[in-house]
């Protein structure tokens, strides 16, 4: 790599990171930690960087202390491993300080971690991203050492979208005719296309989507996996879309896929998923009930956005809602062993241990069918597990209900992503 080059993608970039719009996120940084941020492509981890790289310059830290780099920039396409120890002996070059690294889209350098290790045991500050689930597989995890702070981005949450969208709501907005109307009508556009953060004031908002799934899709799958059988890949994604509230079985999602003319093993099947989560695209929540196999081989499987899901489905309410949930519970409480849903005799959407929680996601209780079936699972779910709250979560509806011994409190959607 050449020296002068990287010079001027040092210097560029302190140009360019202080202009950048930043949506404060609801993040705290510690002073003296290292961080790797994770999560889906475009979730807005860059961003991230560019908050804390300005709160840092507003406090009066200056470039001669601080070293930013993005290893999608095209002009680093040459960079390799071997190269990575050149951003330190350059920086020291151009001022003589030891820097804090900002290490922006790092997976794209195959054997990063090693050099994130050697800066962490060698007192440097650094911050990370990738897009890459891979980055924090078993080997890095061992090789990292608990040298770094692992945290999970997410796409903007529906605060963070209203402060976005420049949204007032707090309680006086909530409570007045006017204010409540911007909120759900916020709402509704979050519902539908989701919360990633570039798309959020974008009036073209399926186009952005349709082209960031494209990318997550060719880019993080099937190019990187090198997948030859890329129509069995779509119809693979849309059948999970279409069956987001049911539980999918390895096996199941073959025979359907097969039978949609693209041939394919059940042991493919289980290849391509992972390699859907190792993107960020799906997470799987599990079936508290089952037996560790069936956990593993028989969960549900939600989209990280809401607007991605949405790409594909034409009656949609009910599973927008459901995953909208799921996604929101995921982003609070984490992605492993920490939300479930319950499936023996009795059905519940989900399941919260630590909190003590369940919840069912209905998009409307009007019907006296649905209504009975959702309530029952909650009361039903009581007997199994000790639960101090239990919440339906609906588009629109609320109220309280008393049954068979418990509190169940109906909330709209809006409103509990709010509280």
């Amino acid at each position: 790599m050449n020296k002068e080059l990287l010079k001027q993608v040092i210097v560029d970039n302190q140009h360019e990171v202080p202009n950048h719009k930043v949506v404060i996120r609801d993040f705290t940084f510690e002073d003296f930690g290292n961080y790797v941020f994770v999560g889906i492509r475009r979730a807005g981890k860059s961003f991230l960087l560019y908050q804390r790289i300005q709160a840092l310059l507003a406090a009066g830290v200056k470039w001669d202390e601080m070293l930013y780099v993005n290893f999608e920039d095209e002009r680093l396409s040459g960079f390799a491993t071997e190269d990575l120890n050149l951003l330190i002996e350059v920086h020291l070059e151009m001022y003589g300080k030891r820097p804090m690294l900002f290490l922006d889209e790092i997976q794209n350098i195959a054997g990063w971690e090693k050099f994130a290790r050697r800066l962490a045991d060698s007192k440097y500050r650094v911050y990370i991203t990738g897009s890459n689930a891979k980055m924090l597989s078993n080997d890095i995890q061992t090789v990292l050492g608990g040298r770094y702070i692992t945290v999970d981005i997410y796409p903007y949450s529906f605060p963070e979208f209203l402060t976005a969208t420049r949204t007032d709501c707090n309680a006086n907005a909530r409570l007045s005719t006017k204010g409540k109307a911007a909120i759900l009508r916020q709402f509704n556009e979050y519902f539908c296309f989701g919360g990633f953060p570039e798309g959020a004031n974008l009036s073209s908002k399926r186009d952005y989507l349709t082209s960031v799934y494209q990318k997550i899709f060719l880019g993080d799958i099937a190019l990187r996996y090198a997948i030859d059988n890329v129509f069995a890949l779509r119809v693979l994604f849309r059948k999970l879309a279409e069956s987001i509230k049911q539980p999918a079985s390895f096996s199941r999602l073959a025979h359907i896929v097969s039978s949609a003319g693209a041939k394919i093993s059940t042991h493919t099947i289980i290849n391509y998923i992972n390699y859907a989560k190792d993107a960020w695209l799906l997470t799987p929540v599990q079936n508290i009930a089952s037996k560790l196999v069936d956990k593993e081989s028989n969960p549900k499987y939600y989209f990280t956005d809401n607007g991605i899901l949405n790409l594909f489905l034409l009656d949609k309410n009910a599973s927008l809602l459901e995953n909208l949930v799921a996604v929101t519970l995921l982003r609070k409480y984490g992605r492993n062993d920490a939300v479930f849903f319950y499936n023996k005799g009795i059905e519940a959407d989900f399941y919260i241990p630590e909190a003590s929680t369940a919840i069912q996601a209905c998009y409307s209780l009007q019907d006296a069918d649905t209504r009975k079936r959702e309530i029952n699972g909650l009361v039903q779910l009581s007997k199994v597990f000790e639960i101090t709250r239990f919440l339906i979560i609906t588009k629109d509806e609320e109220c309280d209900i008393s049954e068979s011994g418990i509190n169940i409190q109906v909330i709209p959607a809006w409103k509990w992503l709010l509280n």
